[in-house]
């Protein structure tokens, strides 16, 4: 299933612009549409492609949500794109500009790691992993919940049951 959805998206996320961007807005408005991106954010991979510097194009724009002025004047919101694959990653987890360019790199480079590797990646087994231990959890509950019941019943019938 998933390697149908990549090899229908792969031809889209090739074509990257190359432009210049006028805004904020532009520059955010390029992005890759395949799920696969989204569940490229856990940490602790090893195998991952090396990001080239020269590769990014890198911007910093005004932040959002909760904080106030401290967050909502200052540009401390770091928007990465990719130009060979036209990946764009946006970061505004902190407050600190230095801490959302690492960020933002790691999380790039996760994404990366998708872009190139498709099915086999580490993020993408790890989430397969992940889906197939929490279903795993969820038969077990099941059952737990099916034997309870039926030991209910028993009791229910035992004429000795007090």
């Amino acid at each position: 299933m998933i390697s149908s959805i990549l090899s229908s998206f792969l031809p889209l996320l090739r074509r990257a612009p190359m432009q210049r961007w006028n805004s904020a807005k532009e520059f955010l408005d390029i992005k890759p549409t395949t799920l696969l991106y989204l569940i490229a954010e856990k940490k602790g991979f090893v195998d991952l492609p090396a990001v080239v510097e020269d590769d990014l194009d890198e911007q910093f724009v005004r932040g959002h949500g909760p904080g106030g002025q401290a967050t909502n004047k200052t540009n401390n919101c770091v928007v990465l794109k990719h130009v060979p694959s036209g990946i764009v990653v946006k970061c505004h987890q902190t407050r600190s500009v230095d801490q959302n360019r690492k960020i933002a790199r790691s999380i790039l480079q996760e994404k990366l790691d998708v872009y190139y590797k498709g099915i086999n990646s580490e993020v993408v087994k790890e989430r397969k992993e992940q889906q197939w231990k929490k279903q795993e959890k969820k038969r077990k509950a099941k059952d737990n919940l099916e034997r309870k019941k039926q030991f209910k019943d028993l009791l229910k019938e035992s004429p000795d049951a007090t």
